[in-house]
């Protein structure tokens, strides 16, 4: 991981390179909800936390990973009302919130959830990930949390092993439902980490 830095918040300058970062990493589950890609983008750049977000860095001040996360303060990546309805007009809005509602349900506001752990294509396999999650589980004690928490779809076996080698255990297996086609996800499984 030499020469890439983890630090709070988005760097202005690369808001809009963050926002696709995290649409690369989650469109396929995200992209029923959020696409198209232009409105996509759109909205994550207008709704991105910067209280909770980590950033990898390389030494020219590129986000080449980010660990979203969501704790009682908020979430990284979900906006409101008005936000979405700037981006895909009030008709539109109306169903992509309820969606997004579904998607956030399951989360006890008093934990600490890694929500988003994304790193670009050409930089995976340094350790930005791993380096990312023990950010994460720093910040999620320095903010007086016992453990960190996040679920990871059951067919994402590398993302599941780089949490298992990270000190995450399986808690339980989640189906989906009835909105499991929307997100392309038929299960999840909520591991934790405590700290």
């Amino acid at each position: 991981m030499s020469g890439v830095a983890i630090r709070p918040g988005v760097p202005a300058a690369q808001r809009s390179a963050a926002a696709f970062l995290y649409w690369q990493a989650f469109a396929e589950k995200l992209g029923r909800i959020l696409g198209p890609e232009p409105q996509a983008l759109a909205y994550l750049g207008r709704v991105m936390r910067e209280d909770q977000v980590l950033c990898a860095c390389d030494a020219d001040g590129q986000v080449v990973g980010l660990g979203g996360f969501r704790t009682a303060a908020g979430a990284f990546a979900i906006g409101r009302w008005p936000d979405m309805a700037a981006v895909y007009g009030h008709g539109s809005a109306a169903w992509r919130t309820a969606a997004l509602r579904i998607l956030a349900q399951d989360h006890d506001p008093a934990a600490f959830l890694i929500d988003g752990l994304a790193v670009g294509p050409a930089m995976r396999g340094r350790g930005i990930g791993a380096a990312l999650i023990a950010a994460l589980c720093d910040e999620a004690r320095a903010r007086g949390h016992a453990e960190v928490w996040l679920d990871v779809a059951d067919g994402n076996a590398r993302a599941r092993a780089l949490y298992e080698r990270m000190g995450f255990v399986a808690r339980r297996s989640m189906r989906t439902g009835l909105v499991g086609p929307l997100f392309g996800i038929a299960s999840v499984t909520r591991m934790v980490r405590p700290l």
